[in-house]
């Protein structure tokens, strides 16, 4: 996950913030509030997480080094300053906050980020993400099992004070140390282990909420305000309930009924309740793709991606199936992503339209692949989530298919988002409907996704061309490197590395009687800026 971005204009945030302001009364900070997720998490370990659910979780009850205020600007987290960098962008030296605790009331110290970020490259914790440390001095050397975790470039120099050497500059470091580079409690990991964040109780907390009850396994659970958090007394609702709630049909009735005050709904519900005032939606930097099985006979052909690809209508999709704002992918960038650093024009929209609806060409990559495979009829299975929208999309895609495929057949498998993301790794499926989310706005988080050894290439789909135009945009700066990166997309596209479907929007129905909540293309909604009117 990806991705220079502080020039990019603040409209291209497509931040929605709820209209009102004050203070909660003594009585309504008591009060809960309830909110729903889409599915369950995989983990609360912040090395480990790979889902967005997991993400939300680790997003409400961790703080990094930076955080984001609510407006959802990069701002000191655990750190005391936004750090300018020395060596050329490859040193960074953080002073932490005296007052930074644990949800125990321990201090939060530097050793807790070597512990943490050294975990996390360590091959043996089999942290999926560990190359959001790549750059660090030594990173290589370590994931190759050739250099002990404790040579990774990050060293306590003193309780309050952590540098950390990279081997070269990286345009988004803010946004990582904002969203990736979290601490561990160092007490908490020696004594649970392999099973760290596995559940609320082997879990430490360092943000405004501390999770409780959740097993790991169950479908409700609280974020309960960390009275040991520096900035807890403008942290105005004490207790959040969090309900896995799939079905948007279900979610929008129980807000309707008032038992929940913030949940996600449906393209179908955005149709039919257009004027709704609680009703609001955001783009989101995520892309929703199909990956194709290289391992596979059946599905390592680029006729398949080529013939898939030009069978979708993008534009029927986004309107007509999913109707909730969502837009159709015209390249492996989503809109908003990433600006030309010299006229400020939108990647996306520089590159123009590279995934064309072309039925007539569709057909013609089918007999292609019918041919090359030596079979007149063929099977396929598309792996997507059990949630609503997923499975709108893929009966679209199998519909579609089976349509103008002479000869194919197209099963479903619809699994949990967790058994899904574990599919992801073992690459147990034919084609896969997955959705990548950014945490910072730079085209390369979308473009490594089809990168040789990428943790996160779950195709393993290797060009030599493309990964050395990708090593080579990035070894430049500015608007060499934009150019670089275009280039890079343009001819993933041109074979298909992968097939972007469409750039998801989010609807949120929120409660006329809270306040505070605000979304942007990278986060959601920091529930410690939540308050009752």
């Amino acid at each position: 996950m990806h991705r220079s971005l502080f020039t990019i204009p603040v409209a291209l945030l497509l931040t929605v913030t709820l209209a009102g302001c004050g203070q909660a009364s003594g009585q309504s900070k008591n009060k809960t509030l309830n909110v729903t997720l889409a599915d369950e998490p995989a983990t609360a370990d912040p090395n480990k997480m790979t889902d967005t659910n997991s993400g939300s979780v680790v997003f409400q009850t961790m703080e990094a080094l930076y955080t984001y205020n609510k407006s959802n600007k990069i701002v000191p987290g655990v750190a005391t300053k936004i750090v300018k960098p020395t060596n050329h962008g490859k040193t960074y030296t953080f002073n932490l906050r005296k007052d930074a605790k644990w949800a125990n009331g321990q201090d939060v110290t530097a050793q807790d980020f070597v512990t943490s970020l050294r975990r996390m490259v360590n091959p043996k914790t089999k942290a999926q993400y560990a190359d959001l440390l790549s750059a660090f001095k030594n990173y290589d050397a370590i994931q190759h099992s050739k250099m002990s975790p404790s040579k990774l470039g990050v060293k306590a120099l003193s309780k309050t004070k952590l540098r950390i050497q990279l081997t070269k500059a990286v345009p988004y470091f803010n946004d990582l140390a904002a969203s990736k580079y979290y601490p561990l409690n160092t007490d908490a990991v020696k004594k649970y282990g392999s099973k760290y964040g596995t559940s609320a109780a082997k879990t430490m907390s360092n943000g405004p909420y501390k999770l409780v009850g959740w097993t790991g396994s169950n479908s409700t659970w609280h974020y309960v305000k960390n009275k040991h958090y520096g900035n807890a007394k403008n942290v105005q609702i004490n207790r959040v309930k969090v309900s896995v709630t799939k079905d948007e049909t279900t979610a929008a009735n129980l807000f309707k009924s008032g038992k929940i005050q913030e949940t996600t709904v449906s393209g179908q519900y955005v149709r039919s309740n257009g004027n709704d005032k609680q009703l609001q939606t955001h783009l989101l930097g995520r892309m929703s793709l199909l990956v194709f099985n290289s391992k596979r006979k059946a599905t390592k052909s680029e006729n398949l991606r080529q013939a898939v690809s030009y069978v979708i209508d993008r534009q029927k999709l986004v309107k007509s199936v999913l109707g909730d704002g969502s837009k159709a992918a015209t390249s492996a960038v989503p809109k908003g992503d990433q600006a030309n650093p010299k006229t400020g024009e939108d990647m996306a929209s520089e590159v123009g339209n590279l995934l064309p609806h072309n039925v007539t060409k569709a057909k013609a990559y089918w007999q292609k692949y019918l041919k090359e495979t030596g079979k007149s009829k063929a099977t396929l299975n598309i792996l997507t989530d059990d949630s609503d929208a997923d499975k709108h999309v893929g009966t679209y895609i199998q519909a579609v298919m089976e349509k103008n495929f002479k000869g194919l057949t197209v099963n479903i498998t619809a699994l949990p988002h967790a058994q899904h993301v574990a599919r992801d790794f073992d690459q147990k499926y034919d084609i896969n409907l997955i959705g990548w989310s950014t945490n910072w706005l730079d085209a390369d988080d979308y473009l490594e996704l089809a990168a040789k050894d990428n943790s996160v290439n779950f195709t393993h789909w290797n060009d030599s061309t493309y990964n050395q135009m990708l090593t080579s945009a990035n070894a430049k700066t500015g608007l060499a490197r934009y150019k670089g990166l275009m280039a890079a997309d343009k001819y993933l596209m041109s074979v298909k590395g992968y097939v972007p479907v469409y750039q998801p929007s989010e609807a949120k129905l929120v409660s006329k009687d809270v306040g505070g909540l605000t979304y942007s293309l990278l986060n959601e909604a920091q529930y410690q800026y939540a308050y009752w009117k």
